[in-house]
């Protein structure tokens, strides 16, 4: 495909997108009618694709217009970039139109804050509550695609070996140092798929501040762990591969319907609970439970960046309501002396520290062991942990 080709099908996929399909979705039913799209166009695609979304407000601003070819036109004018090839004939987008070709010559105009940082209007004081003078290099970093990260899985492989094993196979990593078990890829990522060391369980994907979370939760936990939101089962696979006997509950069970074979991989035993968690486990019962509960996903808005444009007010407030309830049905599994991590990957106050002191506030005999924030200023996602202990 040719480059006003590949930028056609990103038009018609923001189309879909604006209409009110979700990205990936989109992007799979453009996929299914163009056969013809080799491995190539197709990341090209995706590539302008999340591009346009993460950008959507500076890409509109200076494309004049949130359709998918406005949004086209401002990202091309925004990288300083011509449009070659629009002609209207085969597959490429119709020829500008004189008001077209006119604004992609104008100087760019100055943008508001929000719209240079590609933040909804109504968040901007959060953040700023929330990071401070980190707040603008924050989201700036937002605006991009995220690194690509892996998890070595120590139960079977050192670190050293599997950056080896990676390059023996085509694919540069490095150590992070976020996490002890964390690679950056930064190279051959499309062969990550097909290698020895995925398929067999040597490593697995995982951002790197989702692993410091699971390795901070590591260093204060005793006993057998319950990973009470467990979703993918990322951290399960994690706190697994770190010695511990791991159950995973979540309270959607088809988002684990993956991870015993994950599981299998890695050669770790997780068990998984389809339902709640039985009767004679819960009051009392667990020694370390880790609750990664569903938030805003701010921290995580490059993997995710359609997320950011239908967060609402209304939605903030219905997560914190659950994230009251996970702490508080968490707290009554918990046996005395026992840890408690709530961990997010937001980046509000709202849904993480403000979270903790409502909840020691309601429940006495709890204390704080330690807080920790991350931001993509630390290389990864943004990520939030409160490890709290029962007294």
């Amino acid at each position: 495909m040719k480059p006003a080709a590949r930028e056609a099908a990103a038009i018609e996929i923001l189309e879909s997108w604006r209409e009110g399909r979700a990205v990936e979705a989109a992007l799979t039913v453009w996929g299914r009618a163009s056969r013809f799209a080799g491995s190539g166009d197709r990341e090209a695609v995706r590539d302008l694709v999340f591009g346009a979304v993460r950008r959507f407000r500076s890409a509109s601003a200076l494309g004049g217009g949130a359709s998918g070819r406005a949004l086209m036109l401002g990202l091309a004018r925004a990288e300083g970039r011509r449009l070659e090839g629009w002609t209207g004939e085969g597959h490429a987008p119709v020829a500008l139109s004189e008001a077209e070709a006119a604004l992609m010559d104008a100087p760019l105009p100055p943008l508001t804050r929000g719209e240079a940082l590609d933040c909804p209007e109504w968040l901007l004081p959060a953040f700023d509550v929330a990071l401070g003078g980190a707040a603008d290099p924050v989201l700036s970093l937002m605006r991009d695609r995220a690194p690509v990260f892996l998890r070595v899985n120590r139960a079977k492989a050192s670190r050293e070996a599997v950056i080896a094993e990676l390059a023996a196979a085509g694919i540069e990593a490095r150590a992070h140092p976020l996490a002890e078990t964390a690679l950056e890829v930064t190279q051959g990522t499309r062969k990550l798929r097909n290698s020895a060391a995925l398929t067999e369980g040597r490593v697995e994907l995982q951002d790197a501040a989702s692993q410091a979370v699971a390795l901070d939760f590591a260093a204060v936990a005793t006993g057998p762990v319950l990973d009470y939101c467990a979703g993918g089962g990322g951290k399960a696979l994690a706190l697994a591969a770190e010695g511990f006997a791991v159950t995973a509950h979540d309270a959607e069970p088809r988002r684990m319907s993956d991870l015993p074979a994950r599981a299998g991989r890695a050669g770790a035993t997780i068990k998984v609970l389809a339902g709640e968690v039985p009767a004679g486990e819960a009051s009392g019962h667990w020694p370390a439970i880790l609750a990664d509960a569903p938030c805003s996903g701010s921290g995580s808005w490059r993997r995710a960046p359609e997320a950011k444009w239908a967060f609402t007010p209304g939605r903030l407030a219905e997560l914190n309501a659950v994230q009251a309830q996970i702490l508080s049905a968490c707290a009554a599994l918990t046996a005395p002396g026992g840890v408690l991590g709530y961990a997010t990957c937001s980046l509000l106050r709202e849904e993480n520290e403000e979270r903790v002191a409502a909840f020691l506030a309601a429940e006495p005999g709890w204390q704080v062991i330690s807080e920790r924030r991350l931001s993509p200023l630390d290389g990864g996602d943004g990520f939030f942990l409160a490890l709290l202990r029962r007294g």
